[in-house]
């Protein structure tokens, strides 16, 4: 499956809820789905009830296009959650934020997993000192994730940092501003994702 290409704010309008994928505009009069709160397409006004299984797949379509996830990607990420200790879709949530492009985004670094994604891939960012440009890239605790040396001074990488100026960052990330740099100071777990995901919603629909 290819990744989507086309307009994202499609996706917040399919999902109703807004899923930040623009950055800035999201929290802006902009933001389509302040202006059309249904979903795109010629039916997208029509009133439907969801089935069981609608409501389960709408919460795991919802969870990929938080992250950019793709449909085998997700797959895999379900598996390595279920052969974790503890609850499945506690794991799965953490193994999501532990994207490289999420903990980009989480610090500041980008202004929305989108643009994270592509700065990781041109090569901006290295984790414990050696250059990662894989966005699915797992990080692990006690990992220092920085903007390479180089790449402070760019004229991109300067906007994005005053644009997410006191941003709030999580507290299993710790921050170093001077350095632009990070440790992870633990994995995230489930009270520091603030994201609208029922995660059991997933887990019934995988376990089906």
């Amino acid at each position: 499956m290819a990744r989507y290409t086309g307009a994202v704010c499609r996706l917040c309008r399919r999902e109703g809820q807004k899923l930040f994928l623009k950055g800035e505009r999201c929290y802006s009069d902009k933001c389509s789905i302040n202006k059309r709160q249904y979903a795109p397409g010629q039916h997208g006004q029509s009133r439907k009830k969801l089935s069981e299984y609608g409501v389960q797949l709408r919460e795991k379509q919802k969870a990929r296009r938080y992250y950019g996830v793709l449909e085998s990607q997700f797959a895999k990420y379900f598996e390595m959650a279920e052969k974790k200790k503890g609850i499945t879709g506690e794991n799965l949530l953490q193994i999501l934020e532990s994207r490289l492009d999420n903990v980009v985004y989480r610090l500041g670094f980008a202004v929305s997993r989108p643009e994270a994604r592509q700065l990781v891939k041109h090569g901006h960012f290295t984790v414990n000192g050696n250059k990662v440009d894989i966005p699915s890239y797992l990080i692990k605790e006690g990992d220092v994730i920085a903007i390479k040396e180089n790449s402070r001074s760019l004229t991109k990488i300067k906007a994005v940092l005053e644009q997410t100026e006191g941003k709030v960052i999580p507290a299993w990330l710790d921050l170093d501003k001077n350095t632009s740099s990070a440790k992870v100071v633990k994995l995230a777990a489930r009270e520091d994702i603030d994201l609208e995901i029922k995660e059991h919603l997933i887990v019934e629909l995988y376990s089906k």
